[in-house]
């Protein structure tokens, strides 16, 4: 589950120099009718604003000739989504912006019948680390006070998050098993509404991505006291890492784009040529620095194998956590 910032930035420099954009317009295939843009979460989480954004981008340098038109589904943590594409009656206008509950899903419902192999590859647009928030009026400004203050509230302390087998709920399980920590935790149907609880002291902390509590941080709201990361994050230099404490463990969101089953091959190029100019844009990669995303960007065969990996990976990690 490791994300090293040094090996991301390396695979993401020579995939940029290996692979040449298309001009997306100049393929035999182009999109009749608007383009489902789906989500696998609430409104404004990090998936949904990064589907948002990269809309604007598209629509900015006009590199579709039909709309990308977002579409919300993030029930049944995700399984609404992955459904949703799955029956798609339009394979080549429909495609998804994920995030790891692509792989922990289909594994902790199996009676979805969701095989994720049988999605179409688009781009890999990077990958978003956790971090520990806390309301600044908790007193709270490191980490050992945080364990203290939970250990001392005998489980009562409260956590929110979107959702069993979600990401901010795996993150919260090593915790819990690492510190031997009692946490009630409350399921939201977005990170957005989770960092606008704490931002309203409605719970007491969240694991949530950077660019969701990024409003809330600037205001003064929140404060971050973990990473979960293999390095420093630069936009908060003096926040240590999970690993600085001693533990063999990163969490990072998987930001990528996905086309339904059955897309057919020119749709799937037609796609995978917008992306890389959303990618390579200034915006996209002034957004990945802005928003604490490291970039990482695959090739189709690439993103497969990252696939693989990641469903073995979350089939251990959910399975030593007991979920």
């Amino acid at each position: 589950m490791s994300f090293t910032k040094r090996a991301v930035l390396k695979l993401s420099c020579a995939a940029l120099v290996a692979f040449s954009p298309l001009p997306a317009l100049a393929q035999d295939w182009e999109p009749r009718r608007p383009i489902d843009f789906v989500i696998m979460a609430g409104p404004g989480g990090g998936a949904d604003q990064i589907a948002r954004f990269i809309q604007s981008v598209a629509e900015r340098y006009d590199l579709t000739s039909r709309p990308l038109v977002p579409n919300n589904q993030g029930g049944g943590s995700g399984a609404e989504a992955l459904l949703h594409l799955n029956n798609a009656n339009d394979p080549d206008h429909t495609i998804l912006v994920t995030l790891n509950s692509f792989f922990t899903t289909p594994l902790r419902q199996a009676n979805l019948g969701i095989d994720i192999q049988t999605f179409t590859p688009v781009a890999m647009m990077g990958v978003d680390p956790f971090v520990l928030w806390v309301h600044r009026d908790s007193g709270i400004t490191n980490f050992d006070q945080w364990l203290e203050t939970v250990r001392g509230m005998n489980g009562d302390y409260v956590m929110g998050g979107t959702g069993s087998g979600q990401e901010d709920s795996i993150v919260i399980a090593f915790l819990s098993n690492a510190y031997d920590l009692d946490i009630t935790y409350i399921p939201y149907d977005g990170g957005g509404a989770v960092a606008r609880d704490l931002a309203g002291q409605q719970i007491m902390a969240t694991v949530n991505n950077p660019a969701e509590a990024k409003g809330f941080y600037e205001a003064g709201d929140v404060v971050p006291l973990l990473a979960f990361s293999d390095e420093r994050l630069p936009a908060f230099p003096d926040i240590p890492t999970i690993r600085e404490l001693g533990h063999d463990f990163s969490y990072a969101n998987q930001r990528a784009v996905v086309g339904a089953p059955g897309m057919s091959d020119e749709a799937a190029a037609y796609y995978q040529a917008v992306f890389t100019q959303v990618y390579e844009s200034p915006e996209w990669q002034g957004y990945l620095e802005s928003e604490s995303l490291s970039p990482l960007w695959m090739s189709p065969e690439e993103q497969r194998a990252y696939w693989d990996t990641q469903v073995a990976n979350h089939r251990d990690l959910l399975a030593s956590l007991g979920q």
